[in-house]
């Protein structure tokens, strides 16, 4: 954090301030302003002030009442945490926040330095990546923001996900946090969620760095003492444990690990979750965390063999996992098979419709898991693939429920996370063409749900969460 030393310094608190060449409201207007930008003064004249912009190496008149004088001696600093105290929860103040944030690391006294202000300008600059993300800000402003705090030295890293650019802070401001030994457990905590943030992983990362970087970030979140936390902190806590965990199972097994240590502790994670502490605005943190543990809900149970069939699994193509369905003996050429870059979880294996059926979890990606379905079509015995939904969702899985006899009817569960919104759907479809019959938001609004749903789904499912 550096700020321009200067023997008067103001900062700007208004959007949009146009920087003139004279003191007079038809002069022209060099640049713009925003809020947060540090200016030298320089004089004053008729209700505009003189000022100095070092970041443009630019001078010009504005008005005054669109500054604030800025002192950083140590009898400042009060002052500044005041303000700075009433920004950081302000939505749309980040840059003034941040600035303030600056001015009042460059004014206290270091051995008076605590956690609070680290934690503060740390906040507010995710607050910023995720506006630059997209929300109902404008492109303008936030980009101007994002301008006005990388003088500060908060950085920006971004990438591609689902079609869209993903904005994040690096973080730097939270591990200073969880370094500071005088840093109170809510600080700390509030500083791990901020370094462990999901949407903050790029997706093009390789499969032995994305391991490592879990590995870190389920240190991080386990270093967290629960007992001093608040209800909403300590649920969210355990939400993102949850969602890391299950990352950890999946890479476990896709890379030929045991996940069953890692899929269990991601169940206990998410039953540590008190709902009724989040809130409406942090509920969606346990939906995405029940999503991601749901598709590796299978890791924690032995594998099985559905009656009557051998399913088996071999090394396809470089990366690839191939299962095959036969019938005894197991020498026997294979009934069908099919290849997938996932994890095929053997556990999930069920026969149904009288024989004729089997179905199989697959997870292709770590917040991903669809339903394979082996059946006869023609007398030919065929594999095909049920995927939660369509039109690039975000995250989501999709398990089988129950099964009407006599009708060649599946039950199956759902849930899907597109465009930040996560929509669940119980349905029953035809199993020969996958046509959905009918469907809706709660098992209860459909008779055949209540009357032939299988026990043991009902029993293990996280679709009724």
């Amino acid at each position: 954090m550096m700020l321009v030393l200067a023997a008067a310094l103001a900062i700007v608190v208004q959007d949009h301030t146009p920087l003139r060449a004279a003191a007079q409201s038809g002069a022209t207007e060099l640049t713009t302003l925003w809020q947060g930008d540090v200016l030298e003064v320089r004089g004053e004249r008729a209700g505009y002030v003189q000022v100095y912009n070092y970041r443009r190496e630019r001078g010009g008149y504005l008005r005054s009442d669109a500054i604030r004088p800025l002192g950083l001696t140590a009898n400042d600093a009060p002052e500044l945490l005041a303000v700075l105290r009433f920004l950081r929860e302000t939505r749309g103040s980040e840059a003034l926040g941040i600035s303030y944030g600056a001015a009042y690391l460059k004014a206290v006294p270091p051995q008076s330095l605590t956690a609070e202000p680290l934690e503060a300008i740390a906040r507010m600059a995710e607050r910023l990546a995720d506006a630059a993300s997209g929300t109902t800000n404008s492109a303008a402003d936030v980009g101007a923001h994002l301008d006005v705090a990388s003088q500060f030295g908060i950085h920006m890293r971004s990438f591609e996900r689902n079609g869209r650019i993903q904005v994040c802070y690096d973080g730097e401001l939270f591990q200073r946090v969880l370094m500071l030994s005088a840093a109170h457990a809510e600080e700390r905590a509030l500083a791990a969620l901020g370094l462990t943030r999901p949407e903050c992983i790029d997706p093009a990362l390789g499969a032995a760095p994305r391991l490592n970087l879990d590995r870190e970030r389920s240190a991080v979140l386990d270093g967290i003492a629960e007992r001093d936390l608040t209800p909403l902190t300590r649920s969210r806590l355990h939400a993102r444990r949850a969602t890391v965990w299950a990352s950890l199972a999946f890479e476990l097994a896709h890379s030929g690990a045991a996940p069953a240590a890692a899929g269990q502790r991601a169940l206990t994670e998410l039953l540590g979750v008190q709902t009724r502490d989040l809130g409406e605005d942090l509920k969606f943190e346990y939906a995405d965390a029940a999503v991601r543990v749901s598709a590796i809900r299978w890791a924690p149970v032995p594998a099985k063999q559905p009656e009557g069939f051998t399913l088996s699994t071999a090394p396809g193509d470089l990366g690839q996992t191939c299962v095959a369905l036969r019938t005894p003996p197991s020498g026997a050429a294979p009934l069908v098979q099919r290849c997938t870059y996932g994890v095929p979880w053997m556990a999930s294996a069920q026969l149904i419709a009288q024989g004729q059926v089997v179905v199989l979890a697959v997870q292709p990606l770590e917040s991903w898991r669809e339903l394979w379905i082996f059946h006869k079509r023609a007398e030919t015995w065929v594999v095909d693939v049920l995927p939660p939904g369509t039109d690039d969702p975000e995250e989501g899985f999709i398990e089988y429920a129950g099964y009407v006899p006599g009708t060649r009817r599946l039950l199956v569960a759902s849930e899907l996370k597109n465009r930040g919104h996560f929509r669940r759907t119980f349905a029953e479809l035809r199993i020969d063409d996958l046509v959905t019959i009918r469907q809706a938001s709660s098992p209860e609004l459909l008779r055949d749900f209540g009357r032939w749903q299988d026990v043991q789904w009902r029993r293990d499912t996280l679709a009724l969460h």
